[in-house]
């Protein structure tokens, strides 16, 4: 039998609702209900497969994913998701296992992309055992997952061999981590869809008629402004530059810069998608770079991440808008 990407979102689907389960039974939780349900509706959204459309049809089932989502976005703007108890050691026992450990913490970390990328290798080179495991066509993506899963595995496995901790523990920390993080966990997916939705209600073209109607296009300087600054700002509203940037581009990029302006587009899209970068130092939106740290690291305002990147953001959008000026019409 092939491996199928879908076991791993089995995977994530069973861990997801062992979380849930953990949840649940935490008294120490005052959300306990709330939080246990997020983690289990996210669960569910995993476990199901594209043969349950085969049962309900598709449009019952992407309608009832969607009422998933919507119940989640309650419960995560009411305050449902908070932090419980996740039976961990006392400060004084994890500063001495810190001190007895000491750069070898790192090592279940660094095992992860070591594993991934011996792993790809190892697949690239030897076509009969990617055949075998993964079958006939384009499994990059495919055979990029699988080894690291294979390497979060190792690192989990060392990670127990060196903190003597009971496989039960490393779940708890899971939840932990879950439970501190919170929403944000699952924005990536959710911008993804979102930027789906905007390309397909036509937002780069109302983007284009905008900015033709309303700029002084003719002028390159005011494009080039135009199409920098249209990136940081779509990206700060998406929270990912990938998602803005087909959006932006069509709408500015190519019918001005390129068909009306003759830029070079392979440097307004290098300088285009480090525009967008810019916007993704400066939102709440890029979860993963902005509200997961702040997260972690427990800091108490959760925007210090952003207040600190802003003045970096600012001046590298400029930059960009003159690099973008002096090299696309060279």
């Amino acid at each position: 039998m092939m491996f199928q990407q879908q076991y791993l979102y089995w995977l994530a689907g069973l861990i997801l609702l062992v979380v849930a389960v953990m949840s649940w039974r935490d008294k120490a939780n005052p959300r306990r209900l709330t939080t246990g349900l997020f983690w289990a509706l996210y669960g569910l959204v995993f476990l199901v497969s594209d043969g349950a459309s085969a049962w309900f049809g598709a449009r019952s089932l992407h309608i009832a994913i969607g009422v998933v989502v919507v119940i989640m976005a309650l419960i995560a703007g009411l305050g449902g998701v908070k932090l419980g108890s996740y039976h961990q050691r006392s400060h004084q026992e994890r500063e001495a296992s810190a001190k007895r450990l000491r750069n070898r913490l790192f090592l279940p970390a660094l095992a992860i992309p070591v594993v991934t990328v011996v792993g790809v290798l190892l697949f690239n080179n030897l076509p009969g055992a990617r055949v075998a495991l993964f079958g006939e066509g384009n499994q990059a993506t495919l055979v990029t997952l699988f080894s690291m899963m294979v390497g979060c595995v190792v690192g989990w496995l060392i990670a127990l061999k060196m903190t003597h901790e009971a496989p039960a523990q490393s779940v708890q920390e899971a939840r932990r981590l879950l439970d501190a993080i919170g929403w944000a966990f699952i924005l990536p997916q959710i911008l993804a869809t979102l930027g789906l939705l905007f390309t397909t209600a036509g937002v780069g073209t109302a983007i284009a008629h905008l900015t033709e109607t309303y700029l002084a296009v003719d002028n390159r300087f005011i494009a080039v402004a135009a199409y920098a600054t249209g990136m940081a700002l779509l990206t700060m509203i998406m929270g990912n530059a990938f998602a803005a940037f087909p959006i932006v581009t069509a709408g500015i990029g190519i019918p001005i810069l390129v068909l009306q302006h003759h830029g070079n587009p392979a440097v307004m899209a290098a300088i285009g998608m480090f525009s967008g970068y810019c916007g993704s130092l400066m939102t709440p939106m890029a979860a993963n770079f902005n509200i997961v740290p702040a997260r972690l690291l427990e800091l108490p305002d959760r925007n210090a991440v952003i207040k600190a990147q802003i003045p970096t953001g600012v001046l590298l959008l400029i930059t960009n808008i003159f690099l973008l000026w002096f090299l696309m019409f060279r």
